[in-house]
């Protein structure tokens, strides 16, 4: 199987809907970092990454609202409606030892502590007491426990993961 090639952008947003009169945009928060938001700096738009200049930005629950330069009536904020807001991975923000992004969590191969393979993590569900990683074993989906007693080793280096199966883990 090739090597998927390397992520070069993060979400951290998502555009709902122009919001008011003046050029502002209701948008949902996809980061863990809201900071990101505040003005002045340059945001990637679209799947073409398109960089537009963030002028203002107000929290409004768990939304903001956003101001673009050039973007002054509802009109003009059309277009970027349902658009999904990046920016280049070289600026995410840096995380404490030992946590990690989920993105750097996608496509890492899954082994055993006894050494057999898994499979490849495709998805992180984030649960109400411990998140979940979902592996792809040839087609059949496993749910592990992101808990230390599951998760021996991550190595991002090495593209792996070491789990230890506790009895009921795998179908």
């Amino acid at each position: 199987m090739p090597s998927p090639e390397p992520l070069r952008y993060l979400a951290v947003g998502r555009i709902l809907r122009p919001w008011g009169l003046s050029g502002w945009v209701k948008t949902e928060v996809l980061t863990d970092f809201p900071e990101r938001f505040d003005p002045p700096g340059t945001l990637l738009v679209g799947e073409e990454r398109r960089p537009v200049r963030l002028e203002a930005s107000r929290k409004m629950g768990r939304m903001i609202l956003l101001k673009f330069a050039g973007y002054e009536t509802p009109e003009a904020c059309a277009g970027l409606r349902e658009q999904t807001l990046y920016i280049p991975i070289e600026d995410a923000k840096p995380l404490p030892e030992g946590e990690l992004y989920v993105y750097q969590l996608i496509g890492l191969e899954v082994w055993t502590d006894e050494g057999e393979r898994l499979g490849r993590v495709t998805d992180l569900w984030e649960t109400g007491s411990n998140d979940v990683y979902v592996v792809d074993r040839e087609g059949q989906v496993i749910l592990l426990p992101a808990i230390k007693e599951v998760v021996r080793a991550i190595d991002i280096e090495r593209g792996r993961m070491t789990v230890h199966l506790m009895e009921g883990l795998l179908p």
